[in-house]
């Protein structure tokens, strides 16, 4: 119930606020300083895992329904963040209090796993072929990352650069803490998630279609023996 009272003290202050500053609302304004941060730490490498069976990565991979193999699959998830911290200034008159948001958001994809069926050798032409696949994916998520940065940063910086934050005394932290949890980290989380549409693109029919016809029909001839 804290937070929810919090919550409209905010909204309550800051419609005064835009018809009058009081002496309070200018001191918040003119001597709090305002610091938004967004890091991402890219994955440069993987590692591979070449013990399962091609068959065990497709129900891995969830792709039995639309009858593709899963010759290879790349393994990772978004990571983030928050720490936050913040200058507070309080008014006895009012019985208020302002922070000035420190957001430290960090961001990142857990270490890659990439698996390789174990049908394909390492070394032969198939296990290349179905590696630098499995490499797109993995820049496929580094460049979503740097996009989710971007937009993340824009956004935190939309909501907390501009004015500190008002709340009753003793729950402007755990209003901004209320607000990171319930907003920003679903609204991080579906930033990663629409990476999921670059990696569609990638396994294609067409795509599948040419790695069956690669290495002289080998990828398509070891799918045929382990089919019978």
């Amino acid at each position: 119930m804290k937070t929810v009272l919090a919550l409209v003290g905010l909204l309550a202050v800051g419609g005064v606020q835009a018809a009058e500053r009081t002496p309070f609302q200018i001191r918040c304004e003119d001597s709090i300083s305002k610091t938004v941060s967004v890091l991402s730490s890219q994955q440069n490498g993987f590692t591979i895992n070449n013990q399962l069976p091609y068959h065990a990565l497709t129900v891995k991979a969830g792709s039995m329904d639309n009858r593709m193999e899963t010759l290879g699959l790349t393994v990772t998830k978004g990571l983030y963040k928050v720490k936050l911290g913040g200058p507070v200034l309080q008014d006895a008159a009012s019985g208020y209090e302002c922070i000035a948001p420190k957001v430290d958001v960090s961001l990142n994809y857990s270490p890659v796993l990439i698996y390789v069926g174990n049908e394909f050798a390492p070394g032969t032409c198939p296990y290349k072929e179905i590696l630098e696949h499995e490499q797109r994916h993995l820049k496929a998520y580094m460049d979503n990352l740097a996009r989710v940065e971007k937009v993340v940063t824009e956004a935190l910086n939309k909501r907390f650069a501009g004015q500190p934050m008002y709340a009753p005394s003793g729950t402007a932290m755990s209003a901004l803490e209320h607000e990171i949890s319930s907003t920003w980290f679903p609204f991080i989380q579906s930033e990663f998630d629409k990476g999921k549409i670059e990696q569609a693109k990638i396994d294609t029919p067409e795509e599948y279609a040419r790695l069956g016809k690669t290495c002289n029909g080998e990828i398509a001839d070891i799918i045929a023996r382990r089919r019978r």
